[in-house]
This record gives C-alpha cells, structure tokens and sequence, in this order.
C-alpha cells in the first residue's frame, strides 16, 4: 500500500514533506487519550460506588472499551487508582494556578479567588474519599511532588497578595490551607460539611475583604 506524501510549512517557512502514517499515528495517540480518560472516570464512578470490589472487567465495560485496552493503560487496579488520585491532584494544582493567574491578571479580587479555591479543593477532596482509601489500601503509589509544588507556589502567591491587601488575614500561610483539607470532614453528611465551611470562613478573611457570602458549602 503507498501511502500519500504532505508537504508541512514550519514557522520559519521552511517545508517538510510527511506520510499519511504521521496522521495515523496522531489518531491513534488521539484514541488513547479518550480511552484513558474514559476509563479514568469509570473508575472514579465505579470505586466510589463499589470500593476495592469492583471488577477491572466492570470498569473496561462502563468506559467502552475492551479489557485488553484498560489493561494496556493499567496492568492492575492499583496502578489504575494511582492514575486516578494523580488526576484528581493536578486537577487541583491546575485549579489553583488559574486562581492566581486571575487575581494576577486583575480580573479578580483575591479573597474570593482563595475562598473559591478552598471550596472547590474541599469538594473534591469530599468525592475522592472512598478513591483515596481504596488506593492507599492497594498500596497505589501516587506521585505528589510536582503538582504539590505548582499548588504550593500559586497559593502562596494568593496568599502574599492577600495579606498585603488586608483582603487575608496577615497571618495566614499554605500551611494553614493545608491543615484545613487534612481536618476536613470529608465524608461527612452534606450539613456537616456545610457547617465546617462556615466557621472556618471567618478565620481566613482580613478586614477589608470584599467577601459578603464567603464559601457556599456544599450543595444539598
């Protein structure tokens, strides 16, 4: 079979010629991304629902994919798990980035930016409870350090920034945000979550934050 040949312009105006493999070989890595995702979030359904007893089999069939494809992604419910607590952590550090970036761009006020953080952080640490106790119990080994470190560093630079307003209490740190997901009462009943939001909200807020409702709690 003769594959067709394409001529590519590159930035500097130079061309160079590829095959029609290179557009198979982008479909194909195209493929697995959605397989991967799809399987990460069947996952995420399932072990939340099940626990450690829900079927790699169960998960292949609710991502649509074949056992064979889960199994080339995941050769076992650990590493799986491990994949899964990763996502739920860059999710986090990418949340907190953003936050930054909008408070930094000035198209918003840094207390909300920081309270909507925590409550969004606070959620997700909420549904990835039964996840996280399965994967620890499995022994999944998650790799923290990167993403910690990009949170870290936009959260401080919230948290300078706040300070320096008056909008964050001045003696605020990371560390604080920290301890306050450790100690939250994830798999807590919805009002009880609801009510640990609102006496921890007070305690971060400077005196001239802007805040009037501060963190919602979780929805009903």
């Amino acid at each position: 079979m003769v594959r067709g040949t394409y001529d590519v312009v590159e930035r500097d105006g130079t061309v160079t010629e590829t095959s029609g493999m290179t557009s198979e070989r982008s479909v194909r890595r195209a493929d697995a991304v959605r397989n991967r995702a799809a399987i990460l979030e069947a996952a995420k359904q399932l072990v939340t629902e099940q626990g450690a007893e829900v079927a790699m089999g169960e998960i292949a069939r609710v991502a649509g994919v074949a056992v064979g494809t889960l199994y080339r992604h995941f050769p076992n419910k650990a590493d799986l798990l491990a994949a899964v607590v990763n996502e739920y952590v860059e999710t986090l550090a990418d949340d907190a980035q953003k936050a930054w970036e909008r408070v930094d761009a000035g198209r918003a006020d840094v207390d909300q930016e920081l309270l909507g953080f925590l409550e969004r952080a606070l959620e997700m640490i909420a549904r990835s409870h039964t996840v996280k106790v399965v994967a620890r119990a499995l022994g999944a080994e998650v790799e923290y350090a990167e993403p910690e470190t990009r949170a870290t560093e936009a959260l401080e630079h919230l948290i300078e920034a706040g300070r320096a307003s008056g909008r964050l209490r001045p003696d605020l740190t990371v560390s604080d945000l920290y301890i306050l997901m450790v100690f939250y009462p994830g798999d807590g009943s919805v009002e009880v979550r609801r009510r640990w939001l609102e006496l921890i909200r007070p305690g971060l807020l400077g005196c001239t934050s802007s805040d009037s409702q501060g963190l919602r709690g979780p929805k009903a």
